[in-house]
């Protein structure tokens, strides 16, 4: 059987000016099914679509802040932004939605998806929405720290047959006001949005923690990753 050929959006590092990718995106994908290939960064339509073209799902990772020029505000100190990412992801994104191809966002990527669909974030949690629960954990990754609970009409809840689990979570941003089209599917014990899907689309789902560092332990990530994977065969 053809494995679905998924197009991973790379992460940037700008100490160093080169892509890079943390395996666990691929591992995750491999384990769930799928075969994996990193984009470029690219500003030409063209290519970009040319690139998706050949894949069959796309998958928005994590990495930089979502530049707050989006939602329409000034960035506050603590914001670093890649605005090549910024673009192209836009323009991949719309592309999602005009044919219905598979997308899944992990972290930044629930971020992205909100703010360019006309939704907010938080820029920093800790300044603007302080709480209790541990939104920056340190390492190992793996390891939840906090409980989300899922909306029982969603199709994250039809995946993981769950109304509550335990995830790990990396971020100081998170979604605010939620963008038009968009529905929740998870939030924190502290009311942060979690998880979100566009209702129509075969599937676009998004998520705050992080699967690709819990997968080969936590059947629910790794249930993520082959919903995803399935979507796009």
């Amino acid at each position: 059987m053809t494995k679905p050929i998924i197009g991973v959006m790379p992460l940037w590092d700008d100490d160093k000016e080169s892509i890079w990718m943390l395996p666990g995106y691929f591992d995750g994908l491999i384990r769930a099914g799928g075969t994996p290939v990193m984009f470029p960064f690219l500003s030409d339509k063209d290519e970009i679509f040319r690139l998706m073209d050949i894949c069959d799902g796309i998958l928005f990772t994590g990495g930089h802040d979502v530049s707050p020029a989006i939602y329409g505000e000034e960035p506050m100190k603590c914001v670093s932004s890649c605005k090549m990412r910024d673009d192209m992801e836009g323009i991949v994104l719309e592309k999602v939605i005009e044919t219905n191809k598979p997308l899944l966002g992990i972290c930044r990527g629930i971020q992205f998806i909100n703010a360019y669909l006309g939704g907010t974030l938080y820029q920093d949690i800790k300044t603007q929405y302080p709480s209790d629960t541990e939104h920056h954990q340190e390492a190992p990754y793996d390891v939840p720290v906090h409980a989300v609970d899922i909306e029982e009409d969603s199709p994250l809840y039809g995946c993981l047959k769950s109304r509550r689990i335990e995830v790990n979570s990396y971020h100081h941003q998170a979604v605010k006001d939620l963008a038009p089209g968009l529905k929740v599917m998870a939030r924190s014990e502290d009311g942060l949005t979690e998880g979100l899907y566009m209702p129509g689309h075969p599937f676009l789902w998004a998520i705050q923690w992080h699967p690709e560092f819990s997968f080969s332990k936590d059947d629910n990530s790794l249930k993520i990753f082959s919903s995803f994977i399935e979507a796009a065969g």
